[in-house]
Parts: structure tokens; C-alpha cells; sequence
């Protein structure tokens, strides 16, 4: 494994606001582990490639899983990054409450490509040239329980569909069938615990989680709450599905309700065929 040399600068913006930290070295520090999880832990099966433009931004939208491990994401950008290198950047918008709850863990992200999760963030790294990766779900698709783990779920939120309309770019889904496995989310009891804090109760930390499961999984057996675990050793396919490319752009084109609401119905309508596609693919392997 290559040595990695942490070389502090100086904090010119607020963390998670910037495109300068996304540091090269250091995911070349981290490909190496990456690589060992990819081939001999989650074992990944993956196709699509050739769906990605050469010399072209995206916009990537995923629906990923497994809890904050979310395996299937990990192995998305190591794909990417030993298929195109380095160098060719990638930006994925991350919960701002990340840099709240886990500084260290935000710190790191933010060195493979990691910013805000807002509009502003999503436009600045499009208009520099590269890609972005967005999950629209959010916390409440990466912990949806188990019996909607082979579900498209962005909890309706269109903002990345608005964002690819007013910057002209194609959206490039992103999927996965496993990553769900490596936790078991019983039950979903954020309604119960946001009616606590009504009554008096704080929040831990003092952020709002917005999910709280129940799940099965390591290192806690059964956890109570949106807890970090450590995935199980269970076999991950991935697939990137061609572009999808809408009739018409343009800020008037994102403007207009209806016409978001037909184009976010498309997306996840096609995303919902590729995932049934490939979740008999998988089911197929392991007979």
C-alpha cells in the first residue's frame, strides 16, 4: 500500500464549500483498500461502463444502500477512479449534517470529492467541467427497510432534476443490487421519535436525524437509530444505465412544474426497470 503524506492548507472557506480540496494523492492512498473491498469482500459485479461520455459532465443519480457504510457508492467511485484515473474529477454532493456530526469523516470525503449538498455547490462543479453524483433519497433511501430494498426511492425531492434542466447536462443513473443486504433495516420509527422531541426530548447532538431505524447488522446486532455499521461480506452488482437525455433545457425548462414532474417520472421510472433488471441478474448468479 502506498504511504500517504497529509499536506495541511490553509482553510480559505467554510469546509464542504469548496472545489479545492478534492486531493489526488490521497485517493490514490485510499484505492488500494477500495481495492481489496471490490474484489475479495463485496466481491462486485459490474457493468455499463461504456454508457459514460469520454469527455463530457454528467450528472449521476444513484440510489444507494447499506446504511451510512453505503457499500455500493465506495465501489461506484473506485470503479470510476480506476477506469478514468485520478485526475478526471468527480464531485458528490454529501448531507451538510456530516460535517456536524463526523468533522473527520467529512475531512476525508471532501479529499475524494465530497462538497454541500446544495444548488450552489451542484452548479459551481458542473461549470468547472466534471461530473457530479447525487443521491436524491438521501438518509431516508440509504436506510428504507429491507422490503424496499430493490425500490427507487427519492422521497420526491426533484432538485436534481431542476439542476441537470438549467445546466444542459444528460442524467446517467447509477444502480445497485446487494448493498441493501449488508444491513437489515426491520423498521422505520422516525414518526415515534420526532413526536418525542416535540414532547421535550432532545436530539442527539442536537441534529435532527430524519430517519430512525431499526436494523440488524455489525458491530451492535440490533441498533436503534441511523448508527454507523460495518457492512456484511455480501456480493455487490452495479450497473451505470445509458443517459438519459430530456426533449428541452433551459431555465424555463426547469421552471415549469409539470414538465419536472414528467422528467423526474422518467428518471425514476427508468431507473426502476434497470434495478428490476438487474436484481434477475443477481438472483440468476447465485442459483
Amino acid at each position: 500500500m502506498p504511504t500517504y503524506t497529509y499536506k495541511q492548507q490553509p482553510l480559505k472557506t467554510k469546509s464542504g464549500w469548496s472545489l479545492e480540496k478534492r486531493d489526488p494523492q490521497f485517493i490514490k492512498f485510499v484505492m488500494p483498500i477500495w481495492e481489496w473491498l471490490y474484489k475479495y469482500y463485496f466481491r462486485v459485479q459490474t457493468s455499463g461502463w461504456e454508457h459514460i461520455p469520454a469527455n463530457k459532465k454528467v450528472l449521476f443519480v444513484g440510489s444507494h444502500n447499506g446504511g451510512f457504510a453505503a457499500p455500493d457508492m465506495h465501489m461506484m467511485m473506485y470503479d470510476w477512479f480506476r477506469r478514468f484515473g485520478v485526475e478526471r474529477p468527480v464531485y458528490g454532493l454529501m448531507h451538510p449534517t456530516v460535517w456536524q456530526a463526523c468533522p473527520p469523516l467529512a475531512e476525508a470525503a471532501m479529499k475524494v470529492g465530497a462538497i454541500v449538498a446544495h444548488p450552489k455547490m451542484a452548479i459551481a462543479a458542473l461549470r468547472s467541467g466534471a461530473s457530479v453524483l447525487v443521491y436524491p433519497g438521501g438518509v431516508e433511501d440509504v436506510f428504507r427497510p429491507h422490503s424496499l430494498r430493490n425500490k427507487i426511492y427519492f422521497a420526491e425531492r426533484q432538485g436534481f432534476i431542476k439542476l441537470a434542466l438549467r445546466e444542459h447536462v444528460p442524467i446517467v443513473p447509477v444502480i445497485s443490487s446487494g448493498a441493501h443486504d449488508t444491513l437489515i433495516v426491520l423498521a422505520e420509527c422516525y414518526g415515534i421519535v420526532q413526536q418525542l422531541h416535540q414532547w421535550g426530548m432532545p436530539w442527539l447532538f442536537g441534529i435532527d436525524p430524519e430517519v430512525f431505524p431499526i436494523y440488524l447488522g455489525l458491530p451492535w446486532g440490533i441498533a436503534f437509530g441511523p448508527l454507523p455499521n460495518i457492512p456484511l461480506p455480501v456480493p455487490v452488482y452495479t450497473r451505470v444505465c445509458p443517459p438519459i437525455v430530456f426533449e428541452r433545457y433551459g431555465r424555463e425548462a426547469g421552471r415549469d412544474r409539470d414538465y419536472v414532474n414528467a422528467c423526474y417520472e422518467l428518471v425514476r421510472t427508468q431507473m426502476q426497470k434497470e434495478l428490476d433488471n438487474l436484481v434477475k441478474l443477481r438472483m440468476q448468479s447465485q442459483n
